[in-house]
């Protein structure tokens, strides 16, 4: 029996959760979204058969084993509780919500209810990601011992106001982009996160109002031509645009002290070179390059980088889609699909592990650990 699925979001991240689900070989059986015309022109397009905008009628209409949550962030809290009352599974994109105490909330709530859940920071699922796991349990860097994540988006400093801009819709740069990177340094070295010190910074206090921005990646086609057009209206934006993270991981291998590592985002900054992760050990080095490990991947070996290929069983693991976002969601999606359909699965992240990122954003957020020297002589 086929596992029937319902959809929360139209956008991006919407349209690519429906198609994740398809591959993974559910029934897609309706989507759901805040404005009608949107909804229903994108139910048209992925033959979706049920669309609207009512998500409490959806849950009634299609009766879901499974719901799909790719909305921004701030609008996840009151359809994931929905969801769980009526007993379904449950796939949510990042953030799991707008904070910690909301984030707690429904954690409790999956967990007291016996549903399954999935978080989607799903970059875990690069395959020089999977390929750099591999490499570390099999002792090619010895004990590991530190980890560098740079990464600078040069964003434009006009992108419209929207989701992204705001604290409350789940908006900043931590959100949306240190859970995957958090989520992808986790599945390489441990998953126990031991403590985290770290600032953030808004270096976009505003942001221009422009309206028809519906897909979250066609938002720099919106940016007003004239941007110094005194009839413009602005909005202020309070979400962090750059971060610091500095963490302590248990290692995964046996190893005499917390791996260090370092997050370090600039989302308006310009790169110079190439962003990258590397993973330091005692013997050895592993360098990704891309923000996100996209690659290729090299092995600090015998005095020199060398470049390793990827091995073919990591290729045959993940789901033949170019895209690296829809292939990650894809990949995730096969394995709820799997788990609830009673079949045997690695492990994946959950609400717990989103709420747990949740709660470490609130505390990094709080910016409030630095150390006074200006009197220490």
């Amino acid at each position: 029996m086929n596992q029937k699925v319902l959809v929360f979001g139209t956008g991006f991240a919407g349209q690519g959760h429906a198609k994740a689900f398809r591959d993974a070989g559910a029934d897609v059986v309706g989507i759901v979204g805040r404005t009608e015309h949107v909804v229903t022109q994108v139910a048209a397009d992925l033959a979706i058969p049920y669309s609207g905008t009512n998500w409490a009628l959806a849950l009634e209409m299609c009766k879901p084993d499974i719901v799909s949550i790719a909305t921004p962030g701030g609008a996840h809290v009151e359809a994931i509780k929905e969801a769980i009352s009526f007993g379904c599974h449950i796939l949510c994109d990042k953030p799991l919500t707008e904070s910690g105490e909301t984030a707690l909330e429904i954690y409790h709530l999956a967990k007291e209810k016996g549903v399954k859940t999935a978080f989607a920071s799903s970059f875990r699922y690069m395959p020089e990601i999977m390929h750099a796991k591999q490499l570390v349990a099999e002792g090619a860097i010895g004990e590991p011992t530190e980890v560098e994540c740079i990464s600078h988006f040069n964003l434009d400093r006009n992108i419209p106001f929207g989701w992204s801009h705001r604290t409350e819709a789940g908006g900043g740069r931590l959100n949306n982009n240190f859970t995957h990177l958090l989520s992808i340094v986790t599945s390489v070295v441990g998953d126990n996160i031991l403590s985290i010190n770290g600032e953030v910074r808004n270096d976009m206090p505003k942001a221009p109002v422009v309206e028809g921005v519906h897909n979250f990646t066609e938002r720099r086609n919106f940016i007003p031509k004239d941007i110094n057009d005194p009839n413009l209206e602005w909005r202020d934006c309070d979400v962090e645009w750059s971060y610091t993270v500095m963490a302590q991981i248990e290692s995964r291998i046996p190893a005499t002290n917390p791996v260090s590592v370092l997050f370090k985002h600039g989302g308006l900054t310009p790169r110079f070179n190439e962003d990258h992760i590397v993973f330091h050990g005692s013997q050895g080095s592993i360098y990704i390059k891309g923000h996100y490990g996209d690659g290729p991947l090299y092995l600090w070996k015998e005095g020199q980088w060398q470049e390793v290929p990827l091995p073919t069983d990591i290729t045959e693991q993940l789901p033949a889609i170019e895209c690296e976002t829809q292939r990650s969601w894809t990949h995730l999606a096969t394995q709820l699909v799997k788990d609830v359909s009673g079949i045997e699965v690695e492990p994946y992240q959950t609400f717990e592990d989103g709420c747990r990122y949740q709660l470490i954003i609130d505390l990094i957020r709080k910016n409030d650990r630095w150390v006074d020297v200006k009197d220490l002589l």
